[in-house]
């Protein structure tokens, strides 16, 4: 216990990174600056039941193999019309099909009742503006168009002096995720009761014995998880970036030419699928902008651009089954873990609601070849209040495992997945996003001086990227091990199940989880527990079944 309080004040005292952080190859971090007593005592508590799970887990040799492939990762490291103004469409207005119509400024207005969930779509307007030497303004292109897109769009195009783009290939986009946000997000983005279908206050815990643990009773009346569907919470964030003056591009981003000088523009070429007299392969097009932000996912094209690097990654795998009245009911304000290896040999599967259906998944790193076979365990497992549902999607998708090596290059910018953002033992993204996202575009808004000037790569990294790491570096770290130490075994699962049914484990997770700060404990409290968890792990060890074995020598060295 010591020695986690030592680590921890020298982490995040020093103007270096702790020997820790560097096991974790992030030597491409920006040193942390100092932290509040406070902060570091919390950290501390929060660490304490892990460095004994660690001590018992390098006694079996599993530390050993947990470092050496963390180590194997990479590092964390207008003008125009108002678009709140509509505009009557010219009588020449030149027809787009059964979409809508060009207006004069260029945009088109999609017609009510359209599966674009952004109305507006980008048609061939000129620009010109008076903040560059040729009168022009700065150009701003956001490459995707999820939580973490809107989010840096939004503050973009509050300041006018800017020229803001948001290009999103699919406007109804469905992207496989959980779709759980914390309640501090609800608050901090402005977040409507109608993008949340549920409001969860309590979970079940299922080990892999089938032991089953409630929680969620630390809970107050008024805090909860939000359930969300992606295309709902993506659209309205998406929409409000728009409203403010964002101008969307329903385009697919092929190929970006990074600049050659100081101040050549980045090169985007793209699809656009906004303009329907093409059909539905869109029409190749390129534009030209200052500033890019790389928004644009797990397989980010803004990334490969700037040569970020690789990163390991999972696949989550997700079914949408809409079941009987009954047992959505039972699922109003519930949701469900499950962890065994049957389910995922390093993660766990999950039942979360939705508006009019449940949310059927699971995720793994180390075997995703045998994703489906993960998924038929946990439909097994939950088959009675299945039993009947029909399926209505299937969804899969790469999530990062780890940061990029790096994050910024010249004056582009990656947030999000495209960056890396997703937290472990958990498998959060969505908060992260939207963090990382409004992080970015203020830290870069505010070094462009009212679009003034271009900002530079060591500045946006010395604000941006060091701000956030000084914010949520710890969290990235705690969480890593955390997985590698409950989720490294049958018996180490049994151990996290019975652990979650200590009120005191349940307050500090839950008001971690949903304020984003790493909350206090009584060490009196954290000692007793530590002794409590290893001996929870030695009995199981003695009476759960090993776990099975499997083999992915080639696939599992794949990156993104």
């Amino acid at each position: 216990l010591l020695c986690v309080r030592v680590w921890t004040r020298s982490a995040l005292r020093t103007r270096h990174p702790s020997p820790m952080y560097s096991a974790l190859h992030t030597a491409a971090l920006p040193a942390a600056r100092p932290q509040r007593r406070r902060s570091i005592m919390a950290l501390a508590a929060g660490c304490a039941v892990v460095c004994g799970l660690i001590c018992f887990a390098a006694s079996q040799g599993s530390l050993q193999s947990s470092l050496i492939s963390m180590q194997s990762q990479g590092s964390m490291v207008r003008p125009g019309a108002q678009m709140g103004t509509i505009r009557k469409a010219s009588p020449g207005a030149t027809p787009m099909g059964s979409s809508g119509h060009v207006m004069q400024d260029g945009l088109t207005k999609l017609p009510a009742g359209s599966k674009f969930h952004c109305n507006w779509v980008a048609g061939n307007r000129a620009l010109k503006g008076h903040a560059k030497a040729d009168g022009s303004k700065y150009r701003i292109g956001v490459i995707g168009g999820g939580p973490s897109g809107a989010a840096a769009a939004e503050i973009f195009a509050k300041d006018k002096e800017l020229e803001t783009f948001i290009f999103e290939r699919k406007m109804d986009n469905v992207k496989p995720c959980g779709g759980a946000i914390p309640l501090c997000m609800v608050d901090e983005f402005d977040l409507p009761e109608s993008v949340i279908d549920r409001k969860v206050r309590k979970m079940k815990m299922i080990s892999p014995s089938n032991r089953v643990v409630d929680i969620g009773q630390t809970l107050k009346p008024n805090e909860y998880i939000g359930m969300t569907r992606r295309e709902v919470l993506d659209g309205f964030m998406r929409n409000r970036s728009v409203e403010l003056g964002a101008v969307p591009i329903n385009g697919l981003v092929t190929n970006i030419d990074v600049p050659k000088g100081d101040s050549d523009p980045y090169v985007v070429h793209y699809q656009d699928y906004g303009d329907k007299t093409a059909g539905g392969a869109g029409t190749p097009k390129t534009m030209e902008f200052d500033v890019l932000v790389g928004a644009d996912g797990a397989n980010s094209r803004v990334a490969k651009a700037i040569d970020a690097g690789e990163y390991n990654y999972a696949i989550a795998f997700q079914e949408r089954i809409a079941v009987d009245e009954e047992k959505m009911e039972y699922y109003k304000d519930l949701a469900e873990m499950y962890v065994g290896d049957d389910v995922s040999p390093d993660f766990y599967a999950w039942v979360f609601p939705k508006y009019d259906h449940v949310g059927v998944g699971t995720g793994t790193v180390v075997n995703r070849p045998d994703i489906p076979k993960y998924q038929k365990a946990i439909r097994e497992r939950a088959k009675e209040r299945l039993e009947g549902g029909k399926i209505i999607k299937v969804e899969a998708h790469p999530i990062p495992e780890h940061p990029r090596p790096r994050r910024v290059q010249n004056r582009a910018a990656l947030v999000g997945d495209a960056a890396g953002y997703v937290t472990k033992c958990s498998g959060e993204g969505i908060y992260f996003a939207a963090k990382s996202g409004r992080m970015a575009a203020e830290a870069i808004v505010k070094l462009m001086e009212g679009g003034s000037r271009l900002p530079t790569e060591q500045e946006i990294v010395d604000t941006y990227i060091a701000d956030y790491d000084k914010k949520y570096q710890a969290t990235y770290v705690v969480l890593d091990l955390l997985q590698k130490v409950f989720y490294s075994s049958n018996a180490a699962r049994e151990a996290f199940v019975e652990m979650c049914e200590s009120e005191y484990v349940q307050k500090v997770t839950f008001d971690s989880y949903l304020y984003k700060t790493v909350q206090g404990g009584n060490p009196l409290d954290d000692v007793k527990l530590l002794f409590n968890t290893v001996g929870s792990i030695l009995r199981a060890q003695a009476t759960t079944p090993k776990d099975r074995t499997f083999s992915n020598p080639v696939e599992s060295l794949k990156r993104l």
